[in-house]
């Protein structure tokens, strides 16, 4: 099941107590030994690319870091908490959910953030004062926000045929049928080019108008393109569900500009699918009339085309 948001409850750990001790060895002498406390562990989330949803944080939403040793006499310290380590899909933004303020964009492997602090530890009476106990960790409500990362996004309306191009360029699989919002969840796949090269492809759920203020499958399709180098911009130019290739040309343009205009800008390679079919030849006539842009007339069933659709993709992204 894939999952792309979630609000989860962190606690660091608590403090440890500083030791209030005495060393009673010789007679008369009562020196101060007690040892400080061991500082709480704290909450660190971190990019794994192993991990692709946010399904756990669904399950489990309470994290907590270990709480710090007391200290104890002789100078003894108490043992630091363990950290709680979270792991997340690459892509994931982390917000403090009560401000909105954005703590970190995980936005590659690796790169952690730590959203909350261990409590420090107590001090003994080792330094000639009075032993102190240790501080509480830090507690904070988190939002979970993924946007996948990927170098190609497919996108077009419901039925264009992104399920069957992903299917026919990648070894990714998704559900293909002949009704809208078959493809409800963002598939994965690798295109690859000779032993040494390969770009990450998505295929979004198809949109609708209206798309940017939520409908359809709304903001859950949109937020995914956003960090793609390059959208394939798909037409189901057969109009085989009786839409007019033009117009939804025009209308997929509007939704990507309503929700970003960093979307707007983002580059696009045109491709116009069905061509197996004989209408499509007559609508692209007229779609180049108005269009004045590359288009890469392919049938994502047969394969017509599609070795010149991906050459030109790959320009793109190395360029």
């Amino acid at each position: 099941m894939f999952v792309d948001e979630a609000v989860i409850f962190c606690s660091a750990g608590h403090g440890g107590k500083g030791c209030h001790s005495f060393d009673r060895s010789r007679p008369g002498h009562f020196r101060a030994n007690g040892g400080d406390g061991g500082s709480g562990g704290s909450i660190i989330l971190e990019a794994n690319p192993h991990v692709q949803t946010l399904l756990d944080f669904q399950l489990n939403r309470h994290f907590t870091g270990e709480k710090g040793g007391n200290g104890s006499g002789n100078h003894k310290r108490g043992y630091q908490g363990k950290d709680c380590v979270l792991r997340v899909p690459p892509g994931t933004e982390v917000y403090d959910h009560e401000t909105k303020e954005l703590l970190k964009d995980l936005d590659g492997p690796g790169v952690h953030v730590l959203v909350c602090k261990g409590g420090e530890e107590g001090h003994g009476n080792h330094r000639q004062r009075q032993a102190t106990p240790g501080s509480p960790g830090e507690t904070k409500e988190i939002l979970l926000r993924l946007k996948l990362i990927a170098d190609i996004g497919l996108v077009g309306f419901p039925n264009a045929g992104k399920s069957t191009l992903i299917s026919r360029i990648t070894h990714a699989h998704s559900k293909i049928a002949a009704y809208p919002f078959t493809t409800k969840n963002p598939v994965l796949g690798v295109v690859k080019f000779g032993d040494d090269e390969a770009y990450v492809v998505a295929d979004i759920p198809g949109i609708i108008e209206g798309a940017h203020e939520g409908k359809g499958l709304g903001l859950e399709f949109l937020k995914h393109v956003e960090r793609t180098r390059v959208l394939v911009h798909l037409v189901d130019m057969a109009a085989v569900d009786g839409r007019d290739p033009l117009a939804d040309y025009f209308v997929l343009n509007e939704e990507l500009a309503g929700y970003s205009g960093v979307l707007a800008k983002k580059e696009q390679v045109l491709a116009a699918n069905k061509m197996d079919i004989p209408e499509a030849h007559v609508y692209l006539k007229k779609f180049k009339t108005r269009v004045k842009k590359e288009v890469f007339p392919i049938s994502a069933v047969t394969g017509e085309g599609i070795p010149e659709l991906l050459n030109r993709l790959r320009q793109k992204i190395e360029r």
